[in-house]
Formats: C-alpha cells, sequence, structure tokens
C-alpha cells in the first residue's frame, strides 16, 4: 500500500486537528481545519486510507506545500 502526502495549499496557522493517528478515513473527509486571514479551510482527505501520521500540531504555522498528513491507503 502506497502512502498519500497531504500538504497544505495555504500559508496559515493549523486552527484545530479532526482526526488521530490509526483512524481510518473516507474520501474528503475532514482531517483538520487551517486558519489564514480569518478563514477556517478544511483539510480533506484526497484518498480513502489510515492515518499513518500527522506532521504537525494544533497553533503552528504552516507554509503552502507543507506536509499535514501522511495516509496509508
Amino acid at each position: 500500500m502506497a502512502d498519500i502526502k497531504i500538504e497544505s495549499e495555504i500559508t496559515g496557522t493549523v486552527w484545530k486537528i479532526e482526526t488521530a493517528v490509526g483512524n481510518r478515513v473516507a474520501e474528503d473527509d475532514v482531517l483538520m481545519i487551517l486558519e489564514s486571514m480569518k478563514m477556517e479551510i478544511p483539510v480533506l482527505a484526497t484518498d480513502a486510507g489510515v492515518v499513518k501520521s500527522i506532521e504537525v500540531e494544533e497553533g503552528a504555522n504552516i507554509a503552502e506545500g507543507q506536509s499535514l498528513v501522511i495516509l496509508e491507503g
């Protein structure tokens, strides 16, 4: 099974993490919420899988293209 890397599409802050390592997620499930310019932007699973690792913590500043979550497909 291939790993699926979920990356940030924006620069912002991790507002809330909605999943945990080991959770099974479906395509389009919300993994976390980012905050940028006072807007909340959900980060969605691009494929179904199991959360292998969460690469950031709540409150962390993140850059566009930064790895957020690794799913095991």
